[in-house]
């Protein structure tokens, strides 16, 4: 206390001063419409400006929770596609009506780890076997490819990135259905190869490239991305087509999983006919 008189001892002349601005200040506000005005209008945007720092703020804060919610909304919108469900009866003239069963369900998480800089790149997803996630499952955005399920655990599982040098993806031109493998050079992140494309087949910068159904992983029409470029290599009778992807690998944060419900059904009819082959 006594720290306390003396510091205001020393500085009596400044606070006095202080004081004394601040009542004529006040005198000057109380006797003028205008200058009363105007401290209100400025008293008035500073409040704003605070308001919006604080809606600001929390609009940060809740970001989490809003993106969560958007996942979950964009997960229910997938699970009710069209291209989600499978034709249960063939159309005929006197069958109007058609019935479907789901083929795919798509399951939300969240992207825990990731790795774009590697030659063999895999993705930590925080979903596992308790969800009911297993091994061959799809991944993709909103935007596009992300990879397969390689690992599962109770909880987490991993994916084998689209970045990974024994990734091979069924991929087709949109406009035309001519389809190949996609596969990654192990260099850029932001691009892969088409490759198996017969050279006489059309191929302009900017075509569309999306999924195809045939490795029983993603239902197709997932985008995948556009031609960059494309060249005839020496004495080969296919394209060599560089596609830039259309998911952005550096900044994964909420995926979805495709649950292929009727890959195993595939999966024993393709193999009995192999053997029978034998």
């Amino acid at each position: 206390m006594r720290l306390l008189f003396l510091l205001l001892w020393r500085n009596n002349f400044t606070l006095l001063f202080a004081l004394l601005l601040s009542f004529c200040f006040y005198l000057l506000v109380v006797n003028s419409k205008f200058q009363s005005a105007s401290v209100l209008n400025a008293s008035n945007a500073v409040v704003a400006n605070v308001e919006g720092g604080v809606n600001y703020v929390k609009e940060y804060v809740n970001l989490k929770a809003y993106n969560e919610q958007l996942a979950k909304e964009n997960t229910r919108l997938l699970n009710i596609l069209n291209a989600s469900v499978y034709n249960k009866l063939s159309k005929r003239d006197s069958v109007k009506d058609t019935l479907y069963v789901q083929q795919y369900i798509y399951i939300n998480a969240k992207v825990i780890n990731n790795s774009v800089n590697k030659r063999n790149n895999y993705i930590t997803l925080d979903k596992g076997s308790m969800q009911g996630i297993k091994p061959e499952m799809g991944v993709i955005t909103g935007s596009g490819l992300v990879g397969i399920i390689k690992q599962v655990s109770p909880h987490f599982c991993t994916v084998m990135s689209v970045l990974h040098k024994d990734t091979r993806i069924s991929a087709k031109f949109k406009k035309n259905e001519f389809f190949g493998s996609l596969v990654w050079n192990g260099e850029d992140p932001h691009f892969a190869t088409l490759k198996e494309i017969d050279k006489t087949v059309p191929v302009k910068k900017g075509d569309t490239i999306i999924t195809t159904t045939f490795s029983a992983v993603y239902p197709s029409g997932i985008m995948v991305g556009t031609v960059e470029s494309s060249e005839l290599e020496s004495g080969s009778n296919f394209h060599n087509i560089k596609v830039k992807l259309s998911t952005s690998f550096n900044n994964l944060n909420y995926v979805y999983i495709i649950d292929h419900l009727l890959k195993n059904e595939q999966h024993v009819l393709e193999e009995a006919s192999t053997i029978n082959d034998h």
